[in-house]
């Protein structure tokens, strides 16, 4: 009966599948993208570069209204253009990655929503930032399993030297000199793209939480990087299940139900994780004094 309650808002409402079928496809193709970007201590770009998107999504919205293709040209073209721009800076100057994204970042928020509010009210400026899980349309999910696909694809090709590159990038440039730089450029490209199609689902600043949160909850469950990648998909599956049933039976707005979800879950493997997890290390402490 339990089982049969939690499951019956999917299988009884059209819009509770499409909410689901794209959290699906957002678990499995950004989640891996997060966990690189964590490995390559980068957390923070993820959410740089989630606001990034903003004004390209903006400028397509003053032209085209909320026209999910035009938003979603204009977010990848702006979210491509902070990141090279930031990589450009970082690799010529002094300034460090994290700080050249940061900088870039925080204008293009700042312009993003100037430009939203020329023409829209402020519904239109929520649903840009914060997203309407819930009216997710056949185009929408069509976008962000294509998406999904092509990521998926793409990872497994440069998979072994994105690997090299997160723990030891002088080895991957002694291989080749281009390698490095463009398989950073290919990494780069897919997480602009992951974001640009959470975006259209979750909104800009909601859509990096399924991206990250899994992948750093996943750290506490498994070492090894195919286990942590598994441990990360299924974790921000079940963020989705628990945020959407949560957001069906409670009233709460689905896209930061979903986000919720996957926050406790990560605040619960900080807790209870086998590997390094608060809990686990303290009994293991607490052992040793016995012994």
């Amino acid at each position: 009966m339990m089982i049969l309650s939690l499951i019956h808002p999917f299988i009884e409402f059209g819009f509770m599948r499409r909410a689901l079928v794209a959290c699906v496809a957002l678990s499995l193709s950004a989640t891996p993208l997060g966990l690189f970007l964590l490995l390559r201590r980068l957390s923070l770009v993820g959410d740089a570069l989630s606001h990034a998107v903003l004004p390209g999504a903006a400028i397509g919205y003053l032209i085209s209204g909320l026209s999910l293709v035009a938003m979603g040209v204009g977010g990848v073209i702006a979210g491509l253009s902070v990141a090279l721009l930031s990589d450009a800076v970082s690799r010529y100057t002094p300034l460090r990655e994290d700080a050249s994204f940061a900088g870039f970042y925080l204008g293009s928020l700042a312009l993003g929503v100037t430009l939203v509010s020329l023409r829209g009210s402020s519904v239109d400026l929520l649903h840009v930032l914060f997203g309407s899980l819930l009216a997710v349309d056949n185009p929408s999910i069509l976008l962000v399993s294509t998406i999904a696909a092509v990521s998926l694809l793409t990872l497994a090709l440069i998979y072994r030297p994105l690997v090299i590159d997160a723990f030891d990038p002088t080895f991957l440039r002694a291989q080749s000199r281009w390698a490095a730089p463009r398989v950073h450029g290919i990494f780069l490209i897919l997480v602009v793209t992951n974001l640009v199609a959470g975006f259209q689902v979750l909104g800009t600043l909601m859509c990096v939480g399924l991206m990250m949160l899994p992948a750093a909850a996943a750290r506490f469950w498994r070492q090894e990087l195919p286990g942590m990648m598994v441990c990360a998909m299924i974790l921000a599956l079940l963020a989705s299940f628990i945020g959407l049933t949560a957001s069906f039976y409670l009233a709460l707005p689905a896209g930061p139900a979903v986000v919720l979800s996957a926050a406790i879950l990560f605040f619960i493997s900080i807790l209870l994780g086998p590997c390094g997890g608060l809990l686990r290390m303290r009994l293991f402490i607490i052992g040793k004094e016995k012994v």
